[in-house]
């Protein structure tokens, strides 16, 4: 039996789909790991497996154990604030926090 032409054509939409959203991805997966590098490796383990520097900084591959990556958008464009002076306060552009967020999910 031969697949009919919309099942065909549906295999070559999401083949174009794919194949043009995964050079976006990656770079902005690696914008995102730039930011992690320059911003929070000091503190946080920023791959699958590190521990982190700094104790009570969580590894950012368990972020998403604890809250919704999303929910991030907002702090990271108002400025991060903690209750533990180690923590910097900095704030991400709208470009920049995609692919900050991106990167995280990268790491689930």
């Amino acid at each position: 039996m031969r697949p009919s032409i919309f099942a065909r054509s549906t295999i070559v939409v999401l083949a174009l789909i794919i194949m043009e959203s995964s050079p976006a991805s990656a770079a902005s997966v690696e914008q995102g790991k730039r930011l992690a590098i320059v911003y929070c490796m000091k503190c946080h383990a920023i791959d699958k497996v590190s521990p982190s520097p700094l104790r009570i900084a969580p590894p950012f591959r368990t972020l998403h154990e604890r809250y919704p990556i999303e929910t991030l958008q907002e702090a990271l464009a108002e400025g991060i604030v903690t209750g533990h002076p180690s923590m910097p306060e900095f704030r991400f552009d709208p470009d920049q926090i995609n692919d900050f967020l991106t990167f995280l999910k990268s790491l689930e």
